[in-house]
């Protein structure tokens, strides 16, 4: 069993900054590409942004120069550094991978819980 848990969303005023981190634990045989999706209230998921095996980024152009994504391989692990916030930035922010898993190494989309990100005055 796979399972993504992220951490470190919060409240946080305007032009702050946040820091989310995903971990990736479970019968990993390999993780492929890793992102951020985030959802507010009333709109759909979109993306954020996702980074690759080989460390290609992409970024939705509404974040491009203010968060930066990154990843640990060692410990399965994506973060989303997040700066000058802005008020339209709150959603609920889910992170997701593509992965295989030990004896079908089949790749499979995963999802985790979500984290709330506030950010108001």
């Amino acid at each position: 069993q796979v399972q993504l848990v992220e951490s470190g969303g919060g409240l946080v005023q305007p032009g702050g900054s946040l820091r989310l981190s995903c971990a990736a634990s479970g019968s990993i045989f390999s993780i492929y590409a890793m992102g951020w999706y985030r959802q507010a209230p009333g709109k759909q998921r979109e993306l954020v942004a996702y980074i690759t095996s080989g460390r290609r980024t992409n970024y939705a152009d509404s974040v491009k120069g203010r968060f930066t994504i990154s990843r640990d391989n060692a410990k399965n692990t994506v973060y989303l550094q997040m700066n000058s916030l802005k008020p339209e930035d709150t959603a609920v922010y889910y992170c997701n991978a593509d992965l295989s898993t030990q004896g079908t190494m089949i790749p499979n989309n995963y999802w985790g819980q979500g984290t709330q990100v506030t950010v108001s005055s």
